[in-house]
């Protein structure tokens, strides 16, 4: 009677328990998310990273590259791109990335001025972790207005503001958002992916996206721009080494906001997009000062730092995606590769990209997105699976690059020439010979 009981009681036990454990789980299914608060401050922090990237850093290394009597008018076209950006990322750039699952080009636009986004709304993270929507739009705004002012750096020195802006509210909507899209929107369950994330592309942080989108773009921009009055006869050295090394620093230091942010949590592969950040750009700026040696220069300050900047392009796309040994061979591999396209291709073509946006940024984001596909390898140190082919995983990051570059190719070209046809696009001859400071804004850097 006794053990009867006792089994009977077990047994009401259990059932309780599992009614408990149902109960608990409808509760939790039922509740909203909460954005994990430690994540949700990495973010914020990472976000505030990349704008330091953009203004100070990008300014000073461009603004530093170009003869004084330019130095104000590029940094003010690198910080009223970036704010232009941000405006219009708010209005229909957010929900034409990621607002949702419409097709493989581009999302809907259901979260048009951001509607229906509120502090309580939250973006998923790779696991089951979320942070705040509006922390996850403001991550990727910064993303959207660096990319736009670093094309830039092509087409200073001649290129009227005016221009500038129309150039970049056009490029913004028909070049960036859509590769933002077709690059990083996972349609979820029954939605539809992007494009090249629905190949396996791998870009951790921006190789296609930002690099190659802005590189490409710049090259377009420039060709069509003209070459500057007494290029390449004249000698148009940087005019302050010392600003365009602050510049530098900057970017390598917002830049781990900008690789280890994009991870979207404080966990280990954060971590490792963090010391891939570290390792492969000093492999970078060392190995360009060598191949400078090499080739029968001194090593030079210049050198160092457009090395660190193609060390950090190449690995944007590598940073979580690569172990560290694989992370310093790709940024030394790209820093040399961005040497050659920068001191022998631009000189042989006659272009005039004036301060190397295709040539560090386009050339180094190809190479950084296809080496990914042969860093990602476990043999390699990469975390890819047991099922990993390097073989196939190159030619998805070759497909992708193709795509971007035409899409960036054609989409520029029609953004250029909108803004010629809207603004003449060009200063005159007497403001290029006064420069820009003066004649666009009527300040000077230099008193």
């Amino acid at each position: 009677m006794i053990r009867s009981i006792v089994r009977g009681a077990g047994t009401l036990g259990v059932s309780m328990l599992a009614a408990t454990a149902a109960f608990a789980q409808e509760a939790a299914e039922a509740a909203p998310a909460v954005p994990n608060p430690g994540n949700n401050a990495w973010m914020m922090t990472s976000t505030v990273l990349v704008l330091l990237m953009i203004l100070p850093g990008l300014a000073l290394f461009y603004g530093g590259l170009t003869r004084s009597k330019n130095m104000l008018s590029t940094m003010t076209q690198v910080g009223a791109a970036a704010a232009l950006a941000m405006l219009i990322w708010v209005g229909w750039g957010y929900t034409m990335a990621f607002g949702g699952s419409s097709n493989v080009f581009i999302s809907d636009f259901s979260k048009l001025f951001l509607a229906g986004v509120t502090p309580d709304s939250t973006a998923a993270t790779f696991s089951e972790e979320v942070i705040s929507e509006y922390v996850f739009i403001c991550f990727q705004m910064t993303f959207a207005a660096i990319t736009a002012a670093l094309v830039f750096g092509a087409t200073v020195e001649r290129m009227k503001f005016s221009a500038a802006m129309v150039f970049t509210a056009i490029w913004l909507t028909i070049v960036y958002f859509p590769i933002a899209h077709m690059v990083w929107f996972a349609g979820g369950e029954g939605g539809v992916d992007g494009l090249m994330y629905g190949w396996g592309a791998l870009d951790f942080a921006g190789g296609t996206v930002v690099h190659i989108n802005a590189g490409v773009s710049a090259l377009v921009a420039c060709l069509v721009l003209g070459k500057r009055k007494g290029y390449p006869a004249e000698p148009m050295p940087p005019h302050s080494l010392t600003l365009t090394m602050v510049g530098a620093g900057l970017l390598w230091v917002g830049w781990f906001g900008f690789n280890a942010g994009s991870e979207l949590e404080a966990d280990g592969t954060a971590g490792l997009a963090m010391i891939n950040t570290f390792v492969a750009t000093a492999a970078a700026g060392l190995a360009w000062m060598l191949v400078e040696r090499l080739s029968g220069h001194k090593a030079s300050a210049l050198g160092f730092a457009s090395g660190i900047i193609a060390g950090l392009v190449a690995v944007t796309p590598a940073a979580g995606n690569s172990g560290p040994l694989g992370a310093i061979v790709l940024g030394a591999l790209a820093s040399v590769v961005c040497f050659f396209a920068v001191s022998k291709l631009k000189p042989k073509l006659g272009y005039d990209d004036a301060l190397d946006a295709f040539g560090i940024h386009g050339i180094g984001g190809m190479i950084g997105a296809i080496g990914t596909g042969v860093v990602y390898s476990p043999a390699l140190g990469g975390p890819g699976g047991d099922d990993f082919v390097m073989s196939a995983q190159v030619i998805i990051q070759v497909k992708s690059v193709l795509v971007s570059i035409a899409w960036a190719g054609i989409g520029t070209a029609i953004a250029i020439y909108a803004a010629k046809a809207l603004t003449g696009l060009r200063v005159t001859p007497e403001i290029e010979h006064d420069g820009l400071d003066i004649g666009e804004h009527g300040e000077r850097a230099y008193n």
